[in-house]
């Protein structure tokens, strides 16, 4: 039977033996997870020194589309809505439809107008013709009276010297004078009967003026109510999906009455506001890479379109103050609008208002900046 004493020596030499190895098989592991580390390390350096740095993100960003708020011209009762929720339409389509009876009489009115106007001219023109028959007429009159006068003149200077010389009665020349004195008249009234006929024609003239000027306020008139019986029938103005609709049948709506939204969603835009201290290097044109809360499978591309004129503070309701009171500085933020590239499927799963994370590349204008200045000594 061993003794105690060398069981305990021999169990000591093989924890010593067996230390070693285990050390060595550590360091066998450790070694090519440090080597894989370090070689992570050095790619992610390099994809930051590379890529990482130029990149400015932003979880600050939402889509947004232009849209329209739907209301009518004019007043009325809805008698027709021709749409529901969430519909899809087309511009010019028909959406609700306003109790026209009113706007109907009052373009018959207005049509009936105009019609009398027009009558007035056709028969101020007809006055025109007679009377330019009329002053035919009474210029052959004073023709005829001037034949006359002529011809009595003519008895009277013939017979007054044989009248003198007795070789002719006196009461033959009383009966000659009175004669051309009854053809002068009649010359006189004949002569202001063609004036008055002239005049006439300039009357007559005038009317048809003012039954141009009265027709031509009359076709306004009829234009006018010609829109209303139009507006009537209100009409989406552009294309989209029916949103947020309030109107229906039997309402009583007054011009500029909201009815409902039609919200463009083929047209949605993204719009992100960066910290001021990351729009530095921001340029349109520049690409980005927009992920949506909602399509988390789902990696769309856009393109920076534009930047606000100012920062989203100086367009609030109340701006801020900065010269009174105590200041204290706060990171502003600017507005920039990212034309969402992506096909048609995944477009109809963009509605405006989803939350959007967005990341910008501005390597771009970091290359511009760094070949300027070369560009500038060379030339």
């Amino acid at each position: 039977m061993p003794s105690p004493t060398g069981s305990a020596s021999g169990d000591a030499s093989k924890d010593s033996a067996a230390k070693p190895a285990r050390r060595s098989k550590v360091r066998q592991f450790l070694l090519p997870v440090g080597v894989v580390v370090l070689i992570a390390a050095v790619i992610a350096l390099a994809y930051w020194w590379v890529v990482g740095r130029f990149m400015q993100s932003t979880d600050d960003a939402y889509l947004q589309a232009d849209s329209v708020t739907i209301a009518p011209k004019i007043s009325g009762y809805v008698t027709d809505v021709y749409v529901g929720d969430n519909v899809a339409v087309k511009a010019g389509d028909p959406l609700v439809r306003l109790d026209n009876r009113q706007y109907q009489a009052a373009l018959n009115q207005a049509q009936a107008t105009v019609d009398a106007r027009q009558a007035d001219i056709l028969r101020a023109q007809a006055g025109i013709q007679q009377q330019r028959a009329a002053i035919e007429q009474a210029k052959a009159q004073q023709l005829a009276a001037q034949i006359s006068s002529r011809h009595a003149d003519d008895e009277v200077r013939r017979y007054g010297p044989l009248a003198t010389t007795g070789a002719e009665s006196g009461d033959q020349l009383s009966v000659l004078v009175s004669n051309r004195d009854q053809a002068r008249a009649t010359l006189a009234a004949d002569t202001a009967a063609v004036d008055q006929a002239q005049a006439k024609i300039a009357d007559l003239t005038a009317q048809i003026a003012q039954a141009r000027a009265q027709l031509e306020a009359a076709q306004a008139s009829a234009q006018q109510s010609r829109l209303d019986l139009q507006d009537t029938v209100v009409r989406s103005t552009l294309a989209g999906r029916v949103g947020d609709r309030t109107v229906r049948v039997g309402q009583y709506a007054q011009p500029g009455t909201r009815m409902m939204t039609v919200v463009p969603v083929q047209s949605v835009y993204l719009t992100a506001n960066f910290k001021e201290t990351q729009i530095g290097q921001m340029r349109a044109g520049q690409h980005a890479s927009v992920h949506v809360d909602a399509l988390p499978d789902a990696d769309l591309h856009g393109v920076v379109d534009s930047f606000a004129p100012g920062t989203g503070s100086q367009f609030a309701l109340l701006p801020p103050e900065n010269a009174t009171g105590n200041f204290t500085k706060i990171v502003q933020r600017v507005p920039v609008r990212i034309r969402v590239d992506t096909d048609d499927q995944a477009r109809k799963l963009l509605v405006p208002g989803l939350s959007v994370t967005v990341d910008v590349d501005t390597r771009s204008a970091h290359d511009d900046s760094q070949h300027a200045p070369a560009d500038n000594h060379h030339g």
